[in-house]
């Protein structure tokens, strides 16, 4: 079998050695006779494979007491809706940081909740780089400040997050969590779907401090309280069982490869190869992001032309690359390096690119 050169922006690459560990342990589980995905959510392998993903989250991301870490499902797009749900208080207005596709998106669903204000924008650049800590202005009664710490589609990062003071900082990390070391003290809430760094689609990391859902509004429906699922251990309903059976394999094979750690140099290996191909081909190949700004998951870049650009993403597929094709909302090539994407895909690409350029520069 020959693997593609996978470069999905998501759902994403997923290690190898965890496919082949699922596909061993698909039909019988555990000498259980049957499928995690046939087994009941309240039997003790299933409790105990809950249990584990939670702890090594706890473990690998070194999260302090104080904390719950959730497994919930909905996507990203429900924790927009649910975080202004369980943290916006009247009076209190939501501070937000508008960096592009996904920030916009977490801002118009706080709008339909409530009052919500923008801290920082960089619309006017075309959300081609991160706003400062200087440009970052929070109100002083604020309920939280929001964030979104890597925009997938125009491949910029945040390289630092702000000081927030009192205000509670949360972070939309669904596209480079478990990239890099990271301070989850600085932190009242984190969340990430799981298809980009994680493992499959179906389930979504929360990591929320502990005082910050203890007194959500009365009128929210229980599925929606971050407390239901805390108290619960994420079991209040019938959970995304094989997809968090999958998120437990990825943490302890990113565990087996030396931590968040030896992933963050792991990563910016690979994604130096390809900035330097861009930025070293004589403008054949340019860059969409702030040098400041690039994102070590998403690397974004575009060519001459837009016919260049379909040629290019046409005689990639023939080569066994798949999704180098940028979003569909602003066009260009993108190719996305998460945790899972093997080194040798990065160089294979850049030797793509290297013979592309002669082709056709």
């Amino acid at each position: 079998m020959t693997r593609a050169y996978n470069f999905n922006a998501g759902p994403a690459a997923i290690p190898l050695e965890v496919l082949q560990q699922a596909q061993e342990q698909f039909v019988d589980y555990q000498g259980a006779g049957m499928s995690i995905m046939e087994m009941s959510h309240r039997s003790k392998l299933y409790e105990e494979v809950n249990a584990s993903a939670q702890q090594l989250l706890k473990e690998l991301l070194q999260i302090p007491d104080g904390y719950h870490v959730l497994l919930l499902q909905g996507g990203a797009s429900t924790q927009f809706a649910m975080l202004p749900m369980n943290l916006l208080r009247p009076g209190r207005p939501a501070a937000y940081v508008q960096t592009g596709a996904w920030a916009n998106k977490a801002i118009k669903e706080a709008k339909v909740i409530g009052e919500t204000v923008i801290a920082a924008s960089t619309e006017s650049e075309q959300y081609m780089r991160m706003p400062s800590q200087s440009e970052i202005v929070i109100p002083d009664n604020a309920s939280y400040l929001h964030l979104t710490s890597n925009e997938t589609i125009g491949g910029t990062q945040f390289q630092q997050f702000p000081d927030c003071g009192s205000v509670p900082l949360i972070a939309d990390m669904s596209s480079d969590i478990l990239s890099r070391p990271l301070d989850v003290s600085q932190f009242g809430m984190i969340y990430a779907g799981a298809q980009k760094n994680l493992g499959p689609s179906g389930v979504t990391v929360v990591i929320v401090r502990d005082e910050l859902i203890q007194d959500a509004p009365a009128h929210i429906p229980v599925m929606f309280r971050y407390a239901t699922h805390a108290k619960s251990s994420s079991l209040y309903n019938t959970p995304p069982s094989f997809a968090v059976y999958m998120v437990k394999l990825v943490l302890e094979w990113i565990k087996s490869k030396g931590g968040v750690a030896a992933l963050e140099q792991y990563n910016k290996e690979k994604t130096k190869l390809i900035y330097n191909a861009i930025d070293n081909s004589g403008g054949f190949y340019k860059g969409c992001a702030d040098a400041g700004s690039r994102s070590v998951m998403n690397i974004t870049f575009r060519m001459g032309s837009e016919e260049l650009e379909k040629l290019f993403v046409k005689e990639s597929e023939q080569e066994g690359f798949v999704g180098l094709k940028g979003h569909r909302d602003v066009g260009g090539l993108r190719a996305s390096t998460y945790n899972a994407v093997p080194l040798e895909s990065c160089k294979a690409l850049v030797q793509f690119m290297a013979d592309f350029q002669q082709r056709h520069g």
